[in-house]
C-alpha cells in the first residue's frame, strides 16, 4: 500500500476488487484478503482460478481487468506480485 492511505481504503478497494473481477466470466474462485502480518511488505492478496492459459491471458486483456489494474490497483498499491501457477499435479503447464 501506498504510505499515508488510510486504512478504511483497503477495506474498499478489496470490495471493489470483488466486484469488479466477478463481471469477467473465466474468473472463478475469486478470494481476496488483508495480510495479518504486519511486518510483510504485501498487504492484500488477490487471488483466483481460471480453466487455461488462453483463458488467463483473456482475462489479463478483459478490459475490466485493465479498469482493475488502473483505478484499484494503480492509486493504492506502490508495486504488485504477480504469479501464475498451475495447480494440477502432474500437469504439464505448456498444454494448460
Amino acid at each position: 500500500m501506498k504510505s499515508g492511505l488510510p486504512p478504511e481504503q483497503l477495506e474498499r478497494s478489496l470490495i471493489e476488487i470483488r466486484i469488479l473481477l466477478l463481471k469477467i466470466p473465466e474468473v472463478m474462485n475469486l478470494k481476496t484478503g488483508k495480510n495479518v502480518d504486519t511486518k510483510s511488505p504485501w498487504h492484500f492478496f488477490v487471488c483466483f482460478d481460471c480453466e487455461s492459459l488462453a483463458k488467463l491471458a483473456s482475462i489479463k486483456g478483459h478490459p475490466v481487468h485493465v479498469k482493475f489494474e488502473r483505478d484499484v490497483v494503480g492509486p493504492c498499491a506502490e508495486e504488485a506480485l504477480v504469479l501464475d501457477y498451475e495447480m494440477e499435479p502432474g500437469k504439464d503447464v505448456r498444454y494448460s
